[in-house]
């Protein structure tokens, strides 16, 4: 299943909250000029991978791209070699465009 959806806000701390909302969070992506907000969505949003100004937050290859909550799939957020010493943790990916 692919979901997409495009919000709008008058807030940061709104969009912020329907989208940690949601059970999905693979990436999830801002369109800004404020530095202030787009520190306060990268820190904030519950998503794997996070676009500041770009079109999709889609990394090369070596980046972790599993996402997080049940856009995850498997019991490793890992893909192969040291990424294993993260078993217990999740990360994000940031890609930034100002």
């Amino acid at each position: 299943m692919i979901k997409e959806e495009t919000l709008f806000a008058s807030s940061c701390s709104s969009i912020l909250q329907v989208i940690n909302s949601s059970r999905y969070g693979n990436a999830s992506t801002i369109f800004t000029t404020s530095g202030s907000a787009a520190r306060k969505f990268v820190k904030s949003v519950q998503a794997g991978n996070i676009g500041v100004n770009v079109g999709v937050a889609a990394p090369i290859a070596f980046y972790p791209f599993a996402g997080l909550k049940d856009s995850f799939f498997g019991d490793l957020h890992a893909q192969g070699g040291d990424d294993m010493i993260y078993f217990f943790t999740e990360r994000k990916v940031v890609i930034s465009r100002w």
